[in-house]
């Protein structure tokens, strides 16, 4: 009896489903432009090679560093003066106390004539339409302030866009020129990660349900990978296939087939 379970066993082993996939890295993006501008150089020898933090792509950026400087220097203008508005504002408000105190003092004096009171009044008044006014330049500059710390940041995400680096990525193709003038969305170049590799197979539906207890075989090999990820909707183009993708170990060299099969433990 247990020669013919183990002869059943072995025998529906040897006729395990064999699924073919090629070795994939983990992720390839592509890199498209955020912003517009010329490009002005490309590191052409880091194809194929692990990308650093040293600029593949560059587009031109001078400008917008120069209009940054600026701007830098405009803020630090503008921040003066509200300083030394806030110091006038104080001043006034000194001035205010006295001006009121001195027209509640005359207010209701007899001997003092009505043109007198009036002169009084209307400086009091000019003052504090003074302060306001005070106030109100001090709102106004502070709007500048916010809409050119925005622009500021605009700038500083522009010149970083145009420094296209992708550290730790492997530089997988170029898709543009030095002098090609580039716009949003143009696409500039894809970059792979490899520090893991996957493979996608398409399970037939019996498969589905506990593929991700099976045991991996990768040509031939009995592994300890497990299906990574399974989707339970079949495939657009495999009809009636359902995919599933599992995440191996970096290779020493990517796109080569193999084959998979899904045992039982």
């Amino acid at each position: 009896m247990k020669i013919l379970t183990i002869l059943i066993l072995t025998f529906t082993l040897s006729f395990a489903k064999v699924y073919y996939s090629k070795v994939e890295p983990y992720e390839l993006r592509d890199i498209s432009s955020n912003v517009s501008g010329l490009v002005v150089s490309i590191d052409e020898n880091m194809i194929g090679k692990k990308l650093t933090s040293k600029a593949y792509i560059r587009i031109d950026s001078e400008l917008d560093a120069k209009e940054l400087v600026f701007i830098k220097e405009k803020l630090e203008y503008l921040r003066e003066i509200v300083k030394v508005n806030h110091d006038v504002l104080v001043n006034i408000e000194k001035s205010l106390v006295r001006k009121r105190e001195n027209y509640k003092r005359i207010e209701d004096l007899k001997f003092k004539s009505s043109v007198e009171k009036d002169k009084e009044y209307y400086d009091l008044v000019s003052s504090e339409n003074l302060y306001l006014s005070t106030q109100k330049e001090i709102q106004n500059l502070k709007v500048q302030i916010t809409d050119l710390k925005l622009r500021e940041a605009h700038l500083q995400r522009s010149i970083e866009d145009k420094y296209l680096s992708d550290k730790d990525f492997v530089l997988y193709e170029i898709s543009v020129k030095v002098g090609q003038v580039v716009g949003i969305s143009t696409p500039l170049a894809k970059v792979a990660d490899i520090s893991k590799a996957i493979l996608t197979i398409y399970l037939d539906e019996p498969d589905v349900a506990d593929a991700k207890s099976k045991v991996i075989y990768i040509n031939g090999n009995k592994t300890s990978y497990k299906i990574s990820r399974a989707l339970n909707i079949a495939d657009s183009k495999n009809i009636s296939k359902y995919m599933a993708q599992i995440i191996i170990d970096s290779p020493e060299l990517f796109s080569k087939l193999v084959t998979i099969e899904l045992k039982d433990k």
